[in-house]
């Protein structure tokens, strides 16, 4: 598949990233803002419990990285304002059932909006159970 193709395809899709501050997840990330700025929302899920936790957790352990340093110059200073209108952070955890997201509205958007799933989220405890999801 040649990359226009998976560049079209990604445009104006919205995508959830499982396992938002982890090693593959921030690479993914980085890649998609910097080379299909016109992708429609990623909601990326990270393990918090709150929302300001989340979003915390988010610019420390991803935006922060020097991984961003070219997006953030491609940017300049609409780079804050270029990855918030671009993503919704998600608190949760994918071992909960319903990802673990406690805001229904925004679990109701998620159903409605998403068009493709990318699992990276990762646990190194081997001894893990899979929890469904319900509709």
């Amino acid at each position: 598949m040649e990359l226009t193709s998976v560049l079209n395809f990604l445009e104006n899709r919205s995508i959830l990233v499982t396992g938002a501050t982890g090693f593959l997840a921030k690479i993914f990330v980085e890649k998609i803002l910097r080379v299909q700025p016109n992708v429609k929302k990623l909601y990326l899920l990270l393990r918090a419990a709150d929302d300001k936790s989340a979003m915390q957790r988010f610019h420390t352990e991803v935006v922060a990285k020097d991984l961003f340093r070219v997006l953030r110059e491609k940017c300049g200073p609409n780079f804050t304002t270029f990855v918030s209108q671009r993503t919704t952070i998600v608190p949760g955890d994918i071992t909960c059932e319903n990802l673990g997201v406690n805001d229904s509205n925004l679990l109701d958007e998620m159903w409605k909006e998403v068009d493709i799933v990318v699992n990276l989220a990762a646990t190194t405890n081997f001894d893990e159970r899979y929890v469904p999801i319900t509709i």
